[in-house]
């Protein structure tokens, strides 16, 4: 499903050249779950930034479903995107302006789901059930924890149904309560969807989690 070809990413800090990721191959199948570790530093959010089609490699290729993702134009990039796969970031990144339902519910503006209101925000509620915000639908992201402001965020991830998640140190504010039940709730979403997820984290409580473990050191992959 996933297929990583020879991607390499540098970048330029203080007149220095940094290769965030180095000649970098391996492959994902579809409902696979990966676990990928390593120190700050070592290319992991830039690694899952170049498969998300977020960032353009120096060399190499990014390769979804047959599809090579910088063959494509931005627009058709963006709808791949929108219809295979969403991002949990480090950061929760809501729209203050938006409830945390409407937060959940916004990916569905973008996509074929769009016209099916009613559907959509039973799901959106369905999912914010699960973790634990049913009684905050309502509420605005001041209004609420960073922890809370982080399942919103993950809520938000689901709402499409994507084939593939795509996660950055997806707990990494949450207690450690909440954080057992959100990894939970991948795990079902693995199983029972089909999911395919790529979990980049510092954690090897949440490493362990993963059928396969690979870890990332000075810009280059290695599974363990």
């Amino acid at each position: 499903m996933i297929k990583a070809r020879k991607v390499s990413k540098t970048y330029k800090m203080n007149g220095q050249d940094i290769k965030a990721v180095d000649n970098v191959s391996f492959e994902c199948a579809k409902g696979e779950y990966i676990s990928i570790v390593g120190h700050s530093g070592s290319g992991k959010s830039t690694l899952l930034s170049l498969i998300g089609g977020l960032t353009k490699p120096d060399s190499g290729d990014i390769v979804i479903d047959s599809k090579n993702l910088f063959s494509m134009d931005d627009n058709a990039l963006s709808e791949f995107r929108n219809k295979k796969l969403n991002f949990i970031f480090q950061f929760s990144s809501l729209f203050p302006t938006l409830t945390a339902i409407e937060n959940v519910m916004l990916p569905t503006a973008f996509s074929s789901k769009r016209n099916n209101k009613d559907a959509m925000k039973q799901e959106a509620v369905r999912l914010l059930d699960m973790l634990g915000l049913k009684d905050k639908l309502s509420f605005y992201p001041s209004q609420l924890s960073g922890g809370q402001q982080r399942r919103v965020a993950i809520a938000r991830a689901f709402i499409n149904n994507p084939e593939i998640i795509l996660a950055d140190e997806p707990t990494g504010d949450l207690d450690e309560e909440t954080e057992s039940e959100v990894m939970k709730i991948f795990k079902r979403m693995n199983e029972e969807r089909g999911i395919t997820f790529l979990v980049v984290t510092h954690s090897s409580a949440i490493a362990i989690q993963g059928k396969r473990t690979m870890k990332m050191q000075g810009g280059k992959l290695e599974e363990l």
